[in-house]
């Protein structure tokens, strides 16, 4: 069977089924972030990002922006998992073609927001490669009570998303800020049930939520932010990259962030249930089953 037709996640399903974990594992494949024991107050969390030359950029883009997206692709998914990065290591491929200038000013792009973030890059490799790819591994830290996961989401559970989305293909899936204080702003003052970063798209990465989760969920198509780049309401809800926040909160805890007139999280839809189903309502009150379709690699 080819890549293309057994696609991106039932790849990975037949890796998860093949991978043994002992007990220092709390949680494997399947989230945003490995999350690993560690001491009694805190867990580790693990993850790893690549980015490829003519999938997440292009050619002429800025070294500047290559290297910084790199790393804001796994601060962000420490910032859902509700954590604290520190450490990294990067593993560079560049064509021998390729100026040392160009090289050093992807590192300068890592190392820039690196330093805004107080991550340690402590190591990493170098390959000759057709052309660039930037692999990011990830340690981070979270309290135990406030780890958050996709797991968590319940019934009747409000869903949040920070920002406006669509549009990313302009400009901010290279220079976005990961959302890593506002989760962590999030996770001190609410009880969030269940949330991940939005980066194949808010369908896919909400029907990730119900599944783990074995729920249901349906979206107001009225209030679905959408940015000035989005082109559409389609574009709001199918396009990857936003990196934004994705998360449920029950209703009295969702009741609280509205009252504090929390500027940056908006509502936009509800746990709603047994199965994972994820519909649209639109302002007449029909729905429609939208599937998780987003960004796939095959």
């Amino acid at each position: 069977m080819l890549l293309k037709e057994l696609g991106e996640f039932g790849l990975i399903e037949r890796f998860r089924r093949a991978i043994k974990l002992d007990s220092s594992v709390v949680k494997g494949s399947g989230d945003d972030c490995a999350v690993i024991k560690w001491d009694k107050e805190n867990y580790l969390l693990f993850t790893c990002d690549m980015i490829v030359e003519g999938v997440d950029f292009l050619a002429d883009t800025r070294p500047e922006l290559i290297g910084r997206k790199a790393l804001a692709v796994s601060i962000s998914d420490i910032a859902s998992c509700g954590g604290i990065p520190r450490y990294a290591v990067v593993s560079l491929g560049l064509p021998g073609s390729f100026s040392a200038e160009k090289a050093e000013k992807i590192a300068k792009g890592i190392f820039s927001l690196a330093r805004k973030f107080e991550i340690n890059i402590v190591g990493g490799d170098l390959s000759r490669a057709e052309r660039i790819v930037l692999d990011v591994s990830m340690l981070g830290r979270v309290e135990k009570r406030n780890l958050c996961l996709r797991s968590g989401a319940k019934q009747g559970d409000i869903i949040f998303v920070t920002g406006e989305l669509g549009g990313s293909i302009a400009g901010k899936h290279l220079k976005f800020t990961p959302r890593l204080k506002e989760a962590r702003e999030l996770v001190k003052n609410f009880k969030v049930h269940a949330m991940i970063d939005i980066s194949d798209g808010l369908a896919a990465d909400l029907s990730h939520i119900l599944k783990e989760s074995g729920v249901g969920g349906f979206l107001y198509e009225e209030f679905i932010p959408q940015s000035k780049a989005s082109r559409n309401l389609k574009d709001a809800i199918y396009s990857g990259e936003d990196f934004e926040l994705l998360f449920t909160l029950s209703r009295n805890d969702a009741k609280k962030l509205l009252d504090a007139k929390v500027d940056y999280c908006k509502p936009i839809g509800e746990i709603n249930g047994k199965r994972p189903v994820l519909r649209l309502l639109d302002s007449s009150g029909r729905e429609k089953i939208i599937g998780p379709h987003g960004f796939r690699h095959f």
